[in-house]
């Protein structure tokens, strides 16, 4: 009996077991954190593994879920619907001063898939409603792993039409989608990300394979053919291969022709994809001439304008600690002939570290998040950028946490040793009893990284009063009380989410403009419209597509 092949692949690790320590906020903070008895939004994405699905089964299984923000019933107050990976997604309605009740069950929000994950709200069949669109994942015996599209009937009830739509696309593991309007017919397309369970090789293919297109798997561009999407993704020059690990979608223009491009964050030694719009219904992939390196192991990030300058910079995390006993125990950094033979390969520059990509307005970056003092943040899947002090700059929230130190290198050390195989040829230890003699990893403090105006950053998160540690994964803001300010909700695994009410308006007495897009067509809310407000020589722009890389959304109304 063949032994640990998907543990010694993904290197799984021993864990130490840490006490999480207290965290009182300090009075006056930026952000209040609401009980679920203060705000109603009640919800948990506890994990429970098993023999047969379990770590070793399904490497994402402690990916998180997804939240999405959107005004469900016009009536200007943002609702919130949040995915758990295996439990019930639930879906609350706000009513009004950061209170919300729980209408899952009265709207007809029925979950069949058996792994849900990424989450999107979006006009699909342009009516004025925001819809629900809902990204299937895990692996499962017996389950296809259909996605679900939940239509909006305006009376606060969906039904599941996915196949109406030809949405399903069960097969393959999506982690995220994305609606906008790709080649500007005047309705919104579909972005689809994928990542598979599978790794072919341990060592680097030639690059050409990133052209193989499959079927079911692979991420995949969705035209809007009068309400019905077909699949475009070859003729299109999107890759299609199904080993892309794709963790993060963003959709922004990066090069200022008003058309949106695309980037995607994928893990892996697979690199990051910048595809840049050719406005006629094709992209070109041109990290390799606009970028001059980028993270190993992308999970999330965002783009936006974080320098006021017009242009939008990308935002890219990966999993590099910060503090150097978690970088000695966890991290362990290729050598020369491996990055030589990867970069040879067609796999770019990759270094493990987060990457902020400040975007020179000619079709090139400079990376300066070491500069910037934003590249280590721990393992981060959700990063999302917003201005959480409303002065005007735009500043990074990074998620970080994961709940089994997958990387730790005394444990990979251990299955490494000779007579570790010696020791496994004589017991009858399975993949899930060697994965139940590690301990649960450490939880951590989220990074919430205040814009200094000088392209430089300070981690200020237990000032804020967002120093509470966990397991969080996602993250997306909206003004959820209508005061002004933006207001935070962040997903986390195997304790209740965090709510945090954001004290701005009543603390600085800034002004603040609220502006409702009004769109047209097949387009009712404007997605892909961009804002630019001009006040006291400083320069403000916001692009409205409101999908942000790994899970998150925001708000839509």
């Amino acid at each position: 009996m063949q032994r640990l092949p998907v543990l010694l692949l993904s290197l799984f690790c021993l864990l130490e077991s840490c006490r999480q320590t207290g965290y009182s906020p300090p009075k006056n903070a930026l952000f209040t954190k609401l009980s679920p008895s203060d705000c109603g939004i009640d919800f948990r994405n506890d994990i429970t593994d098993d023999s047969v699905f379990n770590e070793a089964s399904y490497r994402n299984i402690y990916n998180g879920g997804g939240i999405a923000v959107g005004d469900i019933n016009n009536d200007g107050l943002p609702d919130v619907f949040m995915t758990a990976n295996q439990d019930k997604n639930k879906l609350f309605l706000n009513k009004g001063n950061l209170h919300f009740e729980d209408i899952t069950d009265k709207a007809g929000i029925v979950k069949d898939q058996k792994w849900s994950n990424g989450v999107a709200m979006a006009d699909v069949n342009a009516d004025g409603l925001l819809d629900i669109y809902v990204c299937a994942a895990g692996s499962i015996a017996g389950d296809t792993r259909k996605n679900a599209l939940y239509i909006n009937h305006g009376d606060l009830t969906f039904s599941e039409e996915a196949i109406k739509y030809n949405l399903v696309l069960e097969g393959g593991i999506f982690t995220q989608a994305a609606f906008f309007d790709y080649d500007k017919d005047g309705d919104l397309d579909a972005f689809l990300l994928d990542n598979d369970h599978t790794v072919p090789t341990t060592s680097y293919p030639d690059a050409s394979v990133r052209s193989f297109q499959n079927q079911k798997q692979g991420d995949k561009l969705l035209r809007n053919d009068n309400g019905v999407f077909t699949d475009v993704t070859e003729s299109s020059g999107i890759f299609g291969a199904p080993f892309g690990f794709g963790l993060g979608l963003s959709i922004a223009d990066l090069n200022g022709d008003n058309w949106p491009d695309i980037y995607i964050c994928n893990d892996f030694y697979q690199k990051d994809y910048l595809y840049i719009n050719q406005r006629d219904g094709r992209f070109l992939e041109l990290s390799d001439k606009w970028l001059g390196h980028m993270s190993f192991a992308s999970m999330g990030g965002d783009i936006a304008d974080l320098n006021n300058d017009g242009f939008q910079d990308i935002y890219a995390t990966d999993m590099l600690p910060e503090d150097d006993y978690r970088l000695k125990k966890n991290t362990r950094f290729d050598g020369f002939d491996s990055y030589t033979r990867r970069y040879k390969a067609g796999y770019h520059h990759q270094l493990s570290s987060n990457m902020l990509q400040l975007n020179n307005g000619d079709n090139t970056f400079n990376e300066i998040a070491q500069y910037a003092g934003v590249y280590a943040t721990d393992w981060s899947f959700g990063a999302i950028i917003f201005d959480m002090n409303n002065d005007g700059w735009k500043d990074i929230l990074a998620c970080n946490g994961m709940y089994l130190d997958v990387t730790d290198q005394d444990f990979s050390d251990f299955l490494d040793r000779q007579d570790m195989a010696y020791f496994m040829s004589r017991e009858t230890l399975s993949d899930y009893q060697v994965i139940k003699k590690m301990s649960v990893s450490a939880p951590l403090v989220n990074y919430a990284f205040l814009n200094q105006r000088d392209l430089t950053f300070k981690n200020l998160s237990g000032e804020l009063g967002l120093g509470e540690s966990g397991y969080s994964n996602s993250a997306a803001y909206a003004d959820l009380d209508r005061d002004g300010d933006l207001d935070l909700i962040i997903n986390n695994i195997n304790s209740e989410c965090f709510v945090y009410r954001n004290n701005s308006t009543e603390k600085y007495k800034k002004n603040f403009l609220c502006v409702k897009l009004q769109g047209a067509g097949m387009n009712p809310f404007g997605t892909g419209a961009s804002v630019t407000v001009y006040t006291g020589g400083l320069m403000q722009n916001l692009e409205n597509f409101p999908v942000r890389a790994f899970n998150p959304v925001l708000n839509l109304f």
